[in-house]
């Protein structure tokens, strides 16, 4: 079968991305705003974003750092502690000032420190949000060191994630980054109020990328990529046109020396060629007609905002997209990620 090598799409959306603060702010929040309309911002800052007030605060820095001319929106998220202030959480959602709560198990990732530890010391909030329909986005990984890393997605739906949701059904749960096969059968499982965002990455990487041949930091995040078989599970529900599955790039920029270190961070820069990136891999399996779901449709429609009008035009071309390097960011660089193949999809307008 033929297909295009020329597409549109609504403005792709961006359901999980990290702009940092200050200067790489600065330096990062250009190359999601090329592509991207709107993005889920998180609030993993140190101090992180906990508050409305702190969130507003933070669209404002983000606002300022985008070009004069941009009409990129950032989405703002409030950072669940076990001190949030349930009546903050609703006035912020009430007033505009954050669309979503983030929960990161204490210790589970970047900036991770202020995050829960007993989820009973949070029912409060998370009676609030299912009774407002606002989204809680989680990071779902258990944090147990007796627990291999490898498997702490799978345990944390067990122990974590499935008892909440029997105990709140009607909360509004996104179950962010998955990367396991378990993880797509459970969100395939579920009868509703459960979507997942997949990261572009995590659809081309396994953990030999991270490992064989050196360690590869740059290939190194949390959650961690596995083993092929949950690649391919990935991919397949990426590709399948499941509204419950859509893009979340978990774009998460660190300076180069952190990341080449010997505790290197956990986090893949892909905002400045995922949308690319993504037409390459659904056009090599035969599914652009399912892109323009996967990227700008589901998640929209998930947080109840409408659909992109404004598009962007991508074009295949036999010139690969010439990629930076390195992208400065004030002293320091950050290294965008490498998918190890040519991409060949470049946006052309928009």
């Amino acid at each position: 079968m033929n297909t295009p090598d020329r597409i549109t799409l609504p403005r792709p959306d961006d359901w999980h991305l990290h702009l940092r603060d200050g200067t790489m702010l600065a330096a990062v929040a250009p190359e999601s705003a090329r592509h991207f309309g709107r993005a889920l911002v998180m609030p993993n800052l140190m101090p992180p974003v906990v508050t409305g007030a702190e969130a507003a605060s933070y669209r404002d820095r983000i606002r300022k750092a985008l070009p004069a001319d941009s009409r990129f929106t950032p989405l703002m998220t409030l950072y669940l502690t076990e001190d949030s202030d349930p009546a903050d959480i609703r006035a912020a959602h009430a007033a505009g000032h954050a669309l979503a709560v983030k929960l990161y198990p204490a210790g589970a990732t970047t900036n991770s420190a202020s995050g829960v530890r007993d989820l009973d010391r949070v029912t409060g909030v998370l009676e609030i949000l299912a009774e407002i329909g606002m989204p809680l986005c989680i990071h779902g990984e258990v944090t147990d060191p007796e627990i291999d890393i490898f498997d702490r997605e799978a345990v944390f739906i067990d122990r974590v994630l499935d008892p909440l949701r029997r105990r709140l059904p009607e909360l509004r749960i996104t179950l962010e980054h998955v990367t396991t096969a378990e993880g797509v059968a459970y969100v395939r499982a579920s009868e509703g109020n459960l979507a997942a965002t997949l990261t572009a990455h995590h659809l081309v990487i396994n953990r030999n990328h991270i490992l064989a041949g050196g360690i590869r930091p740059h290939y190194y995040c949390l959650p961690v990529a596995k083993r092929e078989r949950h690649r391919v599970a990935l991919l397949e529900a990426a590709l399948s046109g499941d509204p419950r599955f859509f893009l979340g790039t978990d774009s998460a920029p660190h300076p180069r020396a952190a990341k080449e270190s010997a505790c290197g961070c956990a986090g893949i820069f892909t905002a400045p060629l995922a949308i690319p990136l993504l037409a390459q891999i659904f056009d090599e399996a035969g599914a652009l007609n399912r892109l323009a779901g996967f990227v700008s449709v589901h998640g929209a429609r998930w947080y109840g905002l409408p659909v992109a009008e404004e598009t962007i035009t991508l074009e295949r071309r036999d010139t690969p997209l010439d990629l930076p390097a390195r992208i400065a960011a004030g002293k320091d660089e950050v290294v965008p990620f490498d998918p190890g193949f040519p991409i060949r999809w470049h946006v052309v307008t928009g």
